[in-house]
């Protein structure tokens, strides 16, 4: 796993436009897996573009704070997780 933010985000713009599944922890007994596309990535933040047969919402935005305290885990289809 990465160990700072600048790093998350320098692999997370190489990663533009590919298939990812992202799980995070909704409660503590409680997981949520969504499927999408990673779709833009900003300075603070990064865009997911979620499957529209799956999911009631068209995207999702998450921080790089979250992949580095690993409340989500994020699942590339070409690669292992970050």
């Amino acid at each position: 796993m990465p160990g700072t933010l600048a790093k998350i985000k320098r692999e997370l713009d190489d990663c533009i436009g590919e298939p990812l599944t992202v799980t995070s922890q909704a409660s503590r007994k409680k997981v949520t897996t969504r499927r999408g596309i990673l779709r833009e990535t900003f300075p603070a933040v990064f865009i997911v573009e979620l499957n529209e047969d799956e999911n009631a919402i068209d995207r999702v935005s998450y921080s790089y704070t979250d992949v580095l305290t690993k409340s989500i885990e994020l699942s590339f289809d070409k690669d292992e997780s970050l």
